[in-house]
C-alpha cells in the first residue's frame, strides 16, 4: 500500500514542469493497472503497511477513485488548451488521490477522521477556483460549512470512543458495542450530511452548479461514498443502538428520496437535475446501510460504486454540451440530435444504467437493496415503487428535451464530439456495465 501512495507523492513534481498533462494520466493509468493486480482476500485484511491496509470494501472504492481522477484529467482537456492553471490542477488533483487514497485505506479512526475532513480541501479549491460563475464562493462556502458543522461531533465521539476502549483500530472494534444514544447521533450525523441525507442535502445541488465538470466528477463519484464508507465501518460497534434508532434514518431516506424525485422534473438546469438524481440514489444506499441486513450492505455497496462511474458521465455529458453552447439550461441545451447524432447513444446508454437498466450495476444494487428494504418491513414497497418509477421517470424527462425538440436558433457554431469525449465517455460506462460479470466480487465481502 505503501508503493501506490509513494507513487502518488513522486507524481508530485510532474505535475508542475510544462507539458506534463497527460504525461500524469499516463502515470495514473499505469498506477491504475498496478492496483487493479493487487491480491485480495475476500474474508481478511491484507496488504497490511505501515498504518494502511486493503479489504474489499477498500478495494473498490481506491479503484474507483483512481479511475475517476484519470477520467478528470481526460474530461478537463480545457484547461490545457486554454493554459488555465493546468499544472496547478494537477497538483490539486493528485493531493485529493492522496486524500482518498488514505481514507479508504487507514485502520486507524482519528486518521480516518483526519483524511475524511483533508479530503474537502482540494474539493473547495477545484469548485473556487475552476468553477464557471460568481456564485462558486457561496457554493464552497455552503459545501464547507454544512460538512464542518457536523465534523466536530464526530471527532469528540472518536475520542470518547478511544477513551472508553483504548483503541482506535476500526477492525478491533467489532468486539466491543456502546449502547448511547449522544455518541450514536454524532458519530453518525457528519456521515449522512456528506452522503447526502434528505434534509442536509442543500449544499450538493450547489455544489455541483458551481463545479468544473473535473469537481462535479470527483463530488459525484467518490465524495458521496465517503459517507457510505464511515457508516459501514462505524456501524460495526453501533449495532445495537441502530437497531433502535434506523426507522427514522430510512423513513427520511426513502420520503425524502421520492420528494426529491418528484423535484428532478421542475429542474431547468442539467447539472441540477443530474445532482438531486444522485440524492434520490443516496437515499436508498442510507436505507439499505441503516438495515444492516446481509443483502442491504451488499447492495449499498454496489450501487455506491455503479453510481459513482454513472453520475460521473452524466456530468461529462453535461460538460459536453456545455461546451458547445455556454448553458446548461434545458430550454437552449434541446434537439442536441441534429447536431450530435453519436453522442445521442451515450446520452441513452448512461440515462439507462441511471435508471438502474440492467447490465449494469445499478441494477444488481437495486434489486439487493429493494430486496432487504421488503424483508425489513413490506410497507417499504409502497415508497420503493414510487422511487424506481420516479427514478425513470426524470431520466426519460433528460434524455427526451436534451435529444428531441426544435434546437435552439440562437446557435452560430458548433462542432461535433470529438475522439477524447467518445473515450471518455466509453471509460464510465463499459466498467460500470462489465462488472456485473465479477459481480460476485462485491456479494462476498462481509
Amino acid at each position: 500500500m505503501m508503493m501506490f501512495l509513494m507513487m502518488m507523492f513522486f507524481m508530485i513534481p510532474l505535475c508542475l514542469k510544462k507539458n506534463m498533462f497527460w504525461m500524469v494520466q499516463m502515470m495514473l493509468f499505469f498506477m491504475m493497472f498496478l492496483f487493479m493486480n493487487v491480491s485480495v482476500k475476500f474474508t481478511l485484511i491484507n496488504n497490511l503497511s505501515y498504518m494502511l491496509s486493503l479489504d474489499i470494501l477498500s478495494y473498490g472504492l481506491i479503484l474507483l477513485s483512481i479511475w475517476i481522477s484519470i477520467l478528470m484529467i481526460m474530461s478537463s482537456e480545457n484547461l490545457y488548451k486554454m493554459n488555465f492553471y493546468y499544472n496547478f490542477f494537477l497538483l490539486n488533483l493528485i493531493l485529493l488521490l492522496i486524500m482518498l487514497f488514505l481514507t479508504f485505506s487507514v485502520m486507524n479512526m482519528f486518521m480516518f477522521y483526519l483524511f475524511f475532513e483533508g479530503s474537502l480541501i482540494p474539493t473547495l479549491m477545484l469548485i473556487i477556483g475552476w468553477g464557471y460563475q460568481p456564485e462558486r464562493v457561496q457554493a464552497g462556502m455552503y459545501l464547507l460549512f454544512y460538512t464542518l458543522f457536523v465534523s466536530l461531533p464526530l471527532l469528540m465521539g472518536i475520542f470518547y470512543v478511544f477513551n472508553e476502549v483504548n483503541c482506535m483500530m476500526m477492525y478491533f472494534l467489532k468486539f466491543i458495542n456502546l449502547n448511547m444514544y449522544m455518541l450514536y447521533f454524532s458519530m453518525i450525523l457528519a456521515f449522512l450530511v456528506k452522503m447526502p441525507m434528505y434534509f442536509v442535502h442543500l449544499w450538493l445541488p450547489k455544489a455541483h452548479v458551481e463545479a468544473p465538470v473535473s469537481g462535479s466528477m470527483i463530488l459525484a463519484g467518490i465524495m458521496l461514498k465517503l459517507g457510505g464508507y464511515g457508516l459501514l465501518r462505524l456501524m460495526i460497534f453501533l449495532q445495537e443502538i441502530n437497531m433502535k434508532m434506523n426507522y427514522i434514518w430510512i423513513v427520511i431516506s426513502l420520503v425524502g428520496g421520492f420528494y426529491i424525485s418528484l423535484k428532478c422534473f421542475c429542474q431547468v438546469d442539467i447539472k441540477s437535475l443530474i445532482a438531486y438524481s444522485s440524492v434520490a440514489h443516496m437515499s436508498i444506499v442510507i436505507s439499505g446501510i441503516m438495515i444492516m441486513n446481509y443483502w442491504g450492505l451488499i447492495g449499498s455497496y454496489i450501487l455506491m460504486l455503479g453510481h459513482g462511474l454513472c453520475s460521473s458521465g452524466m456530468f461529462c455529458l453535461a460538460n459536453i454540451s456545455y461546451e458547445r453552447l455556454h448553458s446548461r439550461s434545458l430550454y437552449i441545451n434541446k434537439g442536441m440530435m441534429n447536431f450530435m447524432p453519436c453522442m445521442s447513444l451515450w446520452w441513452f446508454l448512461l440515462m439507462s444504467s441511471n435508471m438502474a437498466a440492467p447490465p449494469s450495476m445499478n441494477l444488481m444494487g437495486e434489486i439487493s437493496l429493494i430486496n432487504s428494504l421488503v424483508s425489513w418491513s413490506w410497507l417499504s414497497m409502497m415508497m420503493l415503487m414510487l422511487l424506481s418509477f420516479f427514478s425513470a421517470g426524470y431520466s426519460l424527462y433528460l434524455y427526451s428535451f436534451v435529444q428531441h425538440g426544435k434546437y435552439y436558433f440562437g446557435l452560430y457554431s458548433y462542432y461535433t464530439g470529438v475522439s477524447r469525449e467518445y473515450l471518455l465517455l466509453f471509460l464510465h460506462w463499459f466498467p460500470l456495465n462489465i462488472m456485473l460479470l465479477k459481480i460476485d466480487y462485491m456479494m462476498i465481502w462481509i
